[in-house]
């Protein structure tokens, strides 16, 4: 039945696509994660009135968060190429596409910690410091905690982004949904191919939405 329905479709070559586009998404929003809030605390301890506060600093993450967040991510691969052929030694496969993913989520994955930081009331961290706190105390003890919720959707909305993301990256090699849906599906004209992958790609989307849903509701306290 399954196979009249889609007849150009190889289920092996899907489930193959499938775990290339989980790795690359799986390791891009671990490192995006890391990177990300770690510019995010930066951007909110050098802003005007906080511990580190340093408008030289503060300006050039901000500078470098916005360039690289407002770059469309298909220019971001090209502009990224050298850079890729550095490091990985090649422009094919899944690991290739891994600098362009993370570069590309960690300023837009940066700027909502940021958000998610400033929601907190500076009550709680002026207690914190007057009680004579470390900076790196008031980071893990009350800004990660207090801001985890925030923290998490976030991250599930750029995991989302990153999904989409991979399926560019798939179009000029990197595997994955992507790369099987313009390949085998569409310069082939086989729309069953390129529905499925489809299909696939907005499963992990609401998978991984219901995950940070579930999450980010079992940590907020409100």
């Amino acid at each position: 039945m399954i196979e009249n329905m889609f007849p150009n479709v190889s289920w092996d070559r899907i489930l193959e696509a499938t775990n290339e586009t989980l790795y690359m998404t799986a390791i891009s929003v671990a490192v995006t994660f890391i990177l990300g809030i770690a510019l995010g605390l930066l951007l909110f301890l050098t802003s005007k009135g906080n511990i580190w506060e340093n408008r030289m600093i503060n300006g050039i993450i901000s500078a470098f968060v916005n360039i690289f967040r407002s770059i469309p991510f298909i220019i971001l691969i090209v502009l990224l190429i050298p850079f890729t052929m550095f490091i990985m030694q090649t422009m094919i496969g899944e690991n290739a596409a891994l600098p362009a993913l993370i570069i590309g989520s960690a300023p837009f994955y940066a700027r909502m910690v940021e958000i998610g930081l400033r929601e907190i009331d500076k009550g709680v961290i002026e207690a914190a410091r007057s009680m004579g706190a470390k900076t790196s105390t008031i980071i893990w003890k009350v800004l990660l905690p207090e801001s985890m919720p925030a923290l998490i959707s976030g991250i599930t909305v750029t995991a989302i982004a990153l999904v989409g993301y991979t399926a560019m990256a798939g179009v000029i090699g990197a595997g994955g949904l992507g790369n099987l849906a313009y390949l085998e599906g569409f310069q082939r004209n086989r729309n069953d191919v390129t529905l499925v992958a489809t299909i696939v790609v907005l499963l992990i989307v609401f998978i991984i939405q219901f995950i940070g849903d579930l999450i980010t509701s079992k940590l907020d306290k409100r």
